[in-house]
């Protein structure tokens, strides 16, 4: 059943452009309406009840869901058309965007993983007696409150939250699961007349609870504390972000769905070998510390992880992927957008305006209410974690058909990592059609968006992004660039690249192919050769940094053509020729320095029949050192076994 398309103009205030919706694939568009959230509802009802309703209008959700509700129906799908396309001064040329918007709104999302984070409302409130004491009392109507002061002459006789004093050493865990270490704690005795008192310290004191709200004004207790779930921090000066704080805290009771934002698949992940590290981008960059090594793998506690998603764009494996929703999603989302704004009339190269949701949101709905509105030719996509967005699905939306790639940043995104990505998507590209842009003001940005947009990329044949990332990120570059004479550059710490030997220090020892991650290195069993296979390298430096002899370097870069997916020899050397048997084996440069540092020079090589055998293979060497008269594994004369006959004559004998 086609889903339907059920149209407002809010007031007459934008124009749809009807005939442009009518080329999306999978809907049919209904009249034009006027006012659906007021004196025309009752449509809007009639609307719903039938199903599979998409309403294009975000700003009266909530009041189209309670609708559905009263109804007892499936509430409807809905997409802005207003603030991101009708409202704008290039409205009457919206058409193909608007259907671009209307075919990303009717794709499936993929179910996104939950699990139930359960909080008691144990909670934990950290500063001065002055803050502390009065915010506990206002959480002790709803909470189960402990103060922990940093000092306290005088403990109030309030028994409806309890004080405590000491120093908190460590904090560890999230929402309905923090765990506390306090030294010097000391703890009040209720009885007794007067004051309470306080008992003696002890050090090395631990106590769990399910939310800590620090109103300290001390450094934080977690790294990129904003994202710790059930960790609230206010400066105690400012009365309005303690209240904002208590007000959240008394919130947090109950049992919440938090989601898990990545997966992790460990034997694809090249952290270390042999405990010699190799990558450790998602060490380096997560923010809140929920990424650990777990041997030579890496593991993601799901508690912590705030879904920034840093970790799955600088993941040069695929071990680490975001999983709310899957990367394959948001690929289908560029194919679609970029395919609908084409078939509905759209210019060539529309640019591509990527945000989150809160705060590009928000931007972009100031900027259409009171500004100029979004050009024409800008779609917006909005993305769950926007540091997610990394060079693959960057180069995946100019090798989909947008000429541009236009990045909001938010005061809280990730801009390390942003950064870095944009700076490999544009050596990738080859043009500079990759922007970032830092702005708050919904005019600033109005005015840049309205401004002529530099470069464009207009692919002629647009691609269809299937695969890993990886595999992408080259099906893009090759539609971008072509099959380029030369491997592009990339900057350091880029993903791709080839291995450099140095052929006169390299012995081919071969442990570098040993504990290559990902089989890029790789040996000939019947040559002495050192084997490469550029497409499936890494860039890890696993293997710089396990070479013994300092033969190997990096070169960060792109190669296009087909060699960089078959294997090329990166170093050989002619085999050595057993002097007993004549097989091959080792190398040959290697046995004659061997030969020439030991042969004579050593106790164990001291004669010509032991230097010998340092030219035999390994089979001829076991038995020339069995055979010689002083063998030192060599036993006694094994024993003749004992048989029936011999029981007999000893019976006979006796």
């Amino acid at each position: 059943m086609p889903k339907r398309l059920i149209l407002c103009d809010c007031l007459n205030s934008q124009k749809i452009d009807t005939k442009a919706l009518g080329h999306v694939d999978g809907v049919a568009c209904s009249s034009v309406h006027s006012a659906l959230c007021t004196s025309e509802i009752a449509r809007a009802a009639a609307e719903i009840e039938k199903g599979e309703a998409v309403i294009a209008c975000q700003q009266e959700a909530a009041l189209f869901e309670d609708l559905a509700q009263e109804l007892d129906v499936a509430p409807p799908d809905f997409v802005d058309l207003r603030d991101r396309a009708g409202w704008s001064d290039q409205a009457d040329r919206a058409g193909p965007k608007m259907a671009a918007l209307v075919a990303d709104a009717l794709l499936e999302a993929p179910m996104i993983k939950m699990v139930d984070v359960a909080s008691h409302g144990q909670c934990l409130v950290l500063g001065a007696a002055d803050v502390a004491l009065p915010a506990a009392a206002q959480l002790a109507e709803v909470l189960t409150v402990t103060v922990l002061l940093p000092e306290a002459d005088d403990i109030p006789p309030d028994r409806r939250f309890d004080v405590v004093t000491g120093v908190l050493k460590s904090a560890t865990g999230s929402l309905g699961d923090f765990t506390l270490r306090i030294d010097a704690l000391r703890q009040v005795e209720p009885g007794g007349r007067g004051p309470f008192q306080l008992g003696p310290p002890r050090d090395g004191a631990q106590s769990d609870c399910d939310i800590i709200v620090d109103l300290s004004g001390a450094r934080p207790l977690f790294s990129a504390p904003q994202k710790r779930d059930g960790y609230l921090r206010a400066d105690p000066r400012d009365p309005r972000a303690v209240a904002r704080a208590l007000f959240e805290a008394a919130q947090m009771v109950g049992t919440f769905e938090k989601p898990l934002h990545v997966r992790v698949e460990p034997h694809l992940c090249a952290h270390s070998r042999a405990e010699i590290t190799g990558c450790s981008k998602c060490l380096d960059n997560c923010p809140t510390g929920a990424i650990s090594p777990q041997g030579d793998f890496v593991s993601v506690d799901a508690m912590i992880c705030a879904g920034c998603s840093s970790c799955a764009s600088l993941c040069p494996s695929g071990a680490i992927s975001f999983d709310a929703p899957d990367g394959a999603f948001t690929f289908r989302r560029l194919q679609t957008m970029a395919e609908a704004f084409r078939k509905a009339g759209g210019g060539p190269a529309p640019r591509l305006l990527v945000h989150d949701a809160e705060f590009g949101g928000e931007m972009i709905s100031l900027a259409a209410r009171f500004g100029r509105g979004l050009p024409a030719d800008v779609v917006p996509m909005s993305v769950p974690a926007l540091a997610g967005f990394g060079h693959a699905e960057m180069l995946a939306a100019l090798a989909c058909g947008f000429g541009r790639v236009e990045l909001l940043l938010a005061p809280d995104s990730e801009r390390p990592v942003i950064e870095g990505e944009a700076a490999l998507a544009l050596a990738i590209a080859g043009q500079k059609v990759v922007r970032l842009l830092d702005l708050n003001d919904p005019d600033a940005l109005c005015d840049t968006l309205h401004e002529p947009p530099g470069p464009c990329l207009d692919v002629a044949a647009p691609v269809l992004p299937m695969g890993s990332r990886r595999q992408i990120a080259r099906l893009a570059a090759t539609a971008l660039r072509g099959k380029p004479d030369a491997p592009l550059p990339l900057p350091d710490h880029a993903p791709y690249g080839a291995v450099v030997v140095d052929a006169d220090a390299c012995t081919l020892c071969l442990s570098c192919a040993s504990l290559c991650p990902t089989g890029a290195l790789g040996d000939n069993p019947d040559a002495p050769q050192l084997r490469f296979q550029e497409d499936a390298c890494l860039q890890c430096g696993l293997c710089a940094r396990l070479c013994p002899e300092n033969a190997i370097t990096l070169a960060p870069r792109l190669d296009l053509s087909d060699d960089a997916l078959s294997q090329r020899v990166l170093h050989e050397e002619e085999p050595f020729a057993c002097v007993e048997c004549g097989a091959l084996f080792g190398v040959r440069s290697t046995i004659e320095k061997i030969t020439e540092k030991l042969a004579g020079k050593h106790d164990v090589f001291a004669t010509s029949q032991a230097a010998r055998m340092i030219q035999m293979c390994p089979d001829c060497r076991v038995r020339v050192q069995y055979e010689v008269a002083d063998n030192p594994f060599q036993g006694a004369e094994k024993p003749r076994v004992v048989t029936t006959e011999d029981y007999f004559s000893k019976r006979k004998d006796h």
